[in-house]
């Protein structure tokens, strides 16, 4: 059974209650006000409300901690080691679609480090969650990364990008490579809840271009806790500030890196996004 730590019941506790008005809001939503905040990227009402009720809550149990938000952007606080780092509602576009995919994010970073993350999907209120030095669980199960040894066999995660944002046809030459080596692509729309797919072991492997923080701290280290590697996929090893994620099992992460490079030699530059 996964132990339930101090930081644990903080996340539980915000990411529960502001499911509640997600869910709320998702059999609302034909009437939720929706504005444009980019091309492909919307943020909606409810987006608003969830992040108001994660910082409240988190606020009230570490006055002192900072946070990084999707909506809110960075506020530093008192004791600048520890940041929140949070996305209310990851896939945006598929909740305003009444398409049952989408989560809640939250990862604690202390000196630069991700420490602590949590991803909950209130529809099958799955709760992922790891930290540091402490596996990772979904719910009280543990979770594995995939052991799968062969690209050909694996099923791969990803995000497209949409709209003016990107590079298409780099990106779908980059596609048609991954296709024509494995056993699968999906493009599910929440990229917290592809990396929660790879530590769960549903995914062998997960790959996408620029990213922000706050979509991939808590996967990065719930999918590291569940034996998982994780690096940019040019191999660097900094996936949360550049932008750029590769994640898999210790078998695959070699291959499919050099599958990715090799399609784009030139060095991958698309922006791939996110509902």
């Amino acid at each position: 059974m996964a132990i339930r730590s101090p930081i644990f019941i903080v996340m539980e506790r915000a990411a529960r209650k502001a499911a509640r008005s997600l869910i709320h809001d998702f059999g609302e939503v034909e009437n939720l006000q929706v504005s444009v905040k980019g091309p492909g990227d919307f943020v909606s009402s409810a987006d608003l409300q969830a992040e108001r009720i994660l910082k409240g809550e988190l606020a009230r149990a570490r006055p002192s901690y900072g946070f990084l938000a999707e909506e809110g952007g960075g506020e530093p606080g008192g004791d600048r080691r520890y940041r929140w780092l949070i996305d209310p509602l990851d896939g945006t576009t598929n909740f305003l679609h009444g398409i049952p995919h989408f989560c809640i994010s939250i990862a604690l970073e202390y000196d630069g480090e991700i420490i602590a993350g949590m991803i909950y999907d209130p529809m099958r209120d799955e709760m992922f969650h790891g930290e540091k030095g402490g596996g990772a669980y979904v719910n009280d199960k543990r979770l594995r990364v995939s052991a799968r040894r062969r690209l050909g066999d694996s099923v791969i995660g990803t995000g497209i990008p949409f709209r003016e944002r990107g590079d298409h046809p780099r990106y779908l030459k980059l596609l048609e490579t991954v296709m024509g080596d494995t056993a699968g692509v999906r493009r599910m729309g929440a990229a917290a809840l592809d990396l929660a797919y790879v530590a769960a072991g549903r995914f062998d492997g997960f790959f996408e271009f620029g990213l922000n923080p706050w979509d991939v701290a808590a996967g990065l280290i719930i999918v590291r806790e569940a034996g998982g590697f994780v690096s940019e996929i040019e191999g660097g090893g900094d996936p949360l500030n550049k932008g750029s994620m590769l994640a898999t099992n210790d078998h695959l992460h070699g291959p499919l890196g050099r599958l990715l490079r090799a399609a784009d030699p030139k060095g991958p530059k698309a922006r791939a996004g996110r509902g």
